[in-house]
């Protein structure tokens, strides 16, 4: 892959959120690093490294974590400041000012960036249209009196640039199939911080209000445990505890090498497989922003020895053979890119929407004329977040989700089927999804996460037949004929109900 010479992103990743001037003059240039919390493969601290070189300023990284945010919990918390932890290091090893602030009440982060601004010649963060961060961004374009840049490094595709929000895959890969090419070669230096080398020090002390003695003890913890210790402290969900999976850049990175160069070549073939180790795993570390997909790319691109231009030049919207690597690299990078850019692309134009008016006409009309159905099983909310349902393997995959944040990808799909089967309405069934996803799942929250859920409902799906009770024309999915497909007997014993959650301090 062609590397990117180019110093600041490029111009179609970046947006001017207000109207107020850049001051060369002021002390430093400001990275408010929000979604993207790494130091590698990313546009937005890139393009912050190189305002700082052209205007000869030091760089200050900014990087809160709110406590009042919707569904915060030890387990978000614990992945996101696992994730700053790294940040830190890598930024003291680079000379470059990192101040990471963990907020230990709801609100008394209110100021800081608007503090911080004040002496900052220009302010870049990081665009992405997932939870609360374009409201934030709004807010805060209203706020600063110097210049707010934000830059997107979300997917392969500039969001920007896309013309809609597209109701088919198809639809969207025949869109990517025309114009992705080009924005292939625009790719972020893989460690932007490499840049800063020659950049000033930022020595004066940034004011001393900034500080908070919970951040210096989240950074100073030595072990998991202390670290665990002291997020408990702090006002968020602690019934929702942390999983044995690591966050931050260096596991996500790890992570990455390791799927790509030892389990990618059985993606194609066993993905599907409940107890096989050959889906990536990965959302998470996407979802917190430690890992970029443009790292992906590279990676693989160099394992499969592939460049852009092996790319087919058919843009009839099919998986099969377009971007012109082996089967199951073709297979994962459709995931990546064509699934996971079509909820983003949708957040873009539409905005983060959580009704069931979001669902498409058909979809609702068939599920609205099924609503009346007679349900073989009803359950509370409180009975699915505690897997007591009659099903094993949906039981399963629910324990799955409580105690590591994540379900099997194919087993997710057939959990929110059944969350539409048993529950009294499609709009209860909606709410119920995106309470237990958002509380429990690492990646909740996300756009493509929530893509997820509304599939379940019809989304970028299409009518089948016959039409069956409750679900109409919308796909129908079981847990026998999941079990005839697959080997889930193993999955359901290593998820039984005695099956204990351990490994977390280790």
């Amino acid at each position: 892959m062609a590397s990117n010479s180019t110093m600041f992103a490029p111009t179609t990743r970046v947006r001017i959120c207000n109207e107020a001037d850049a001051q060369p003059k002021r002390r430093y240039v400001l990275y408010w690093m929000t979604s993207s919390r790494r130091t590698r493969y990313n546009f937005a601290l890139q393009h912050a490294v190189a305002h700082a070189r052209n205007l000869g300023l030091p760089l200050l990284v900014f990087e809160p974590l709110r406590a009042g945010y919707d569904h915060a919990s030890l387990r978000h918390h614990t992945f996101v400041v696992e994730g700053m932890r790294d940040t830190a290091r890598a930024c003291a090893e680079a000379g470059v000012a990192y101040l990471p602030w963990v907020e230990p009440k709801p609100g008394a982060g209110a100021g800081l960036l608007v503090h911080l601004a004040q002496d900052a010649a220009v302010v870049v963060t990081d665009d992405w249209p997932g939870f609360f961060v374009p409201k934030m961004l709004a807010s805060a374009a209203k706020q600063l009196q110097v210049r707010l840049e934000a830059v997107d490094s979300t997917g392969l595709m500039p969001l920007g640039l896309t013309p809609k929000a597209f109701g088919r895959a198809m639809d969207f890969r025949r869109y990517l199939q025309k114009e992705l090419t080009p924005h292939l070669r625009e790719v972020p230096q893989s460690d932007p911080l490499q840049q800063a080398v020659k950049l000033q020090r930022l020595t004066v002390p940034v004011l001393p209000r900034i500080w908070n003695s919970t951040t210096t003890a989240l950074l100073a913890a030595e072990t998991r445990a202390g670290l665990v210790s002291e997020l408990e402290k702090l006002p968020v969900d602690r019934a929702v505890g942390p999983v044995a999976a690591r966050g931050g850049s260096v596991e996500g990175t790890r992570r990455v090498v390791d799927f790509v160069r030892h389990r990618l070549p059985r993606y194609a073939t066993e993905r599907s497989e409940p107890m096989s180790d050959a889906s990536s795993g990965l959302s998470p570390w996407i979802h917190f922003g430690h890992v970029s997909v443009h790292e992906l790319l590279d990676l693989i691109g160099r394992q499969e020895n592939w460049t852009a231009a092996k790319m087919s030049l058919k843009a009839n919207g099919s998986k099969d053979g377009w971007w012109g690597m082996g089967a199951s690299a073709e297979s994962f990078m459709d995931e990546l890119v064509t699934w996971r850019e079509l909820g983003h692309v949708y957040n873009w134009h539409h905005g983060e929407r959580y009704d069931y008016e979001a669902l498409p006409e058909w979809a609702r009309a068939t599920l609205d004329g099924c609503a009346q159905d007679e349900r073989a099983h009803l359950y509370s909310y409180e009975q699915l977040e505690q897997a007591l349902t009659h099903d094993p393997l949906w039981n399963a995959a629910q324990r799955q989700l409580l105690r590591e944040g994540v379900i099997h990808n194919y087993l997710r799909m057939l959990w929110g089927k059944k969350v539409v089967e048993w529950t009294a309405s499609p709009r209860q069934a909606l709410d119920y999804m995106l309470r237990l996803n958002n509380r429990w799942a690492l990646d909740g929250r996300d756009p493509n996460s929530l893509s997820g859920i509304y599939w379940c409902l019809g989304r970028y799906d299409r009518p089948w037949a016959p039409k069956r009770p409750v679900f109409g024309s919308i796909r129908w999915m079981s847990s026998s004929n999941t079990a005839k497909k697959f080997d889930t007997k193993a999955y359901v014993v290593t998820y039984g109900a005695t099956q204990p959650q351990a490994g977390l301090y280790d």
